[in-house]
């Protein structure tokens, strides 16, 4: 891919300052359990919600899908925004802005004007994963920067667990107004705090429209084949949960507090990734993404065709988040070294299509239902196959397998 174009010029001057890594991460994993925390913050309400307003609660899921709309969306603009104006700038005013449009949905009066909310809230709420993102990947030392990538991203997947426990918690303490008016707060609170530990910008020259990269990425074939993957990750981890609702065993599939608990377990696998990260680093980035979605395709194969029972189950989808989990960082950091100087942009993409892949993930799902749960984790395991075989052909001849 050619870097002559203004549109692909480097945002900033090269910073002898690293940012420390442990004060990034102190900072970045609150940051990153919150932000996300909020597409999945609103399931556990939507009893209350239906109770107040009179709607049905299934219609009131569609509150979740507004922010997944607004979220994705935003993704696409905040990474540009950050390349013209700086990581710590976009940051600060994204959050400061989340911090508004989230305490606003508590004073939503219906259904319609909270739907309306939740798409705002998800645009202003994506301005942190395509920053943050791209803020590691210029600012963290080299050797510490993998395990700072993987950390915050372990934090976003832990966030579909901690989010719906927190939600529920404070709902049944306070009602589910006061779960925005916190989380408001909670924004607020980061915003000082992310002001604080993030590096000043450095300063940035003349750079054209960073949207111009935008065209420019997409036309080069080894990152589109990368995005291509990146459908298959959170897709296929999405609808292997849908699975599990839709067909799964008998206490499992049917019951969301069910399968909320069995979520739970995973935790520790996720909570351990960070550690072990420095041992895979060993290997490149293309190489730990292609392996991990080998073996989650291999677990999800071995979760469909055996019957290894709730407790067997608990520590299949364990090992599973862990390979999914290990999987995501090393994409972003494949996509990174593939795109140059467009980074923030391109991981903007990366953003977009790894949640437009977890919207992808229960139509999928519920649409192949009818022909049976092991069908259905055949199938997963398939696209993950897929997954890993595109990003073995997008890294080959480039240096970075």
């Amino acid at each position: 891919m050619s870097t002559s174009t203004s549109a692909l010029r480097p945002p900033a001057a090269a910073d002898a300052t690293y940012a420390p890594p442990r004060r990034t991460v102190a900072a970045f994993v609150p940051a990153g359990l919150l932000a996300t925390g909020h597409l999945y913050v609103v399931i556990p309400l939507l009893g209350r919600m239906s109770a107040e307003w009179g709607a049905p609660a299934a219609v009131l899921t569609w509150l979740v899908s507004a922010f997944g709309l607004g979220y994705a969306g935003g993704f696409l603009l905040f990474g540009p925004l950050s390349d013209l104006y700086g990581r710590r700038r976009v940051m600060t005013w994204g959050m400061a802005a989340t911090a508004v449009t989230t305490a606003s949905v508590a004073l939503s009066p219906g259904p319609g004007a909270a739907l309306a909310l939740r798409v705002i809230e998800g645009v202003t709420t994506a301005v942190f994963a395509p920053t943050a993102f791209a803020y590691i990947a210029e600012r963290v030392e080299p050797r510490r920067r993998a395990v700072t990538m993987t950390s915050v991203v372990s934090a976003l997947f832990a966030s579909a667990v901690v989010a719906q426990l927190a939600g529920k918690a404070l709902a049944d303490l306070l009602g589910w107004r006061p779960v925005f008016l916190l989380g408001g707060a909670a924004f607020a609170v980061m915003t000082v705090v992310l002001r604080r530990v993030m590096l000043p910008d450095a300063s940035r020259g003349a750079g054209g429209n960073p949207y111009a990269a935008v065209p420019i990425l997409l036309r080069d074939p080894r990152l589109v084949l990368m995005y291509a993957a990146t459908l298959t990750v959170l897709g296929a981890f999405v609808a292997l949960y849908t699975a599990l609702q839709l067909e799964g065993p008998a206490g499992i599939a049917g019951d969301p507090s069910a399968l909320l608990a069995l979520r739970a377990t995973a935790l520790p696998a996720i909570a351990v990734i960070p550690f072990v990260t420095p041992y895979l680093t060993r290997f490149s980035p293309a190489r730990r993404a292609a392996v991990m979605l080998g073996a989650a395709a291999v677990i999800a194969f071995v979760v469909g065709v055996t019957a290894p029972g709730v407790a067997g189950l608990a520590v299949l989808l364990a090992a599973f988040a862990f390979a999914i989990g290990v999987t995501a960082p090393a994409v972003i950091e494949t996509v990174g070294l593939l795109a140059g100087p467009a980074r923030a942009t391109a991981v903007s993409l990366f953003t977009f299509f790894l949640f437009t892949g977890a919207s992808l993930g229960p139509v999928a799902a519920s649409a192949a239902a009818p022909y049976g749960f092991a069908a259905l984790m055949c199938g997963v395991a398939a696209v993950l196959a897929l997954g890993g075989g595109l990003v073995l052909i997008a890294s080959s001849g480039r240096g970075i397998r």
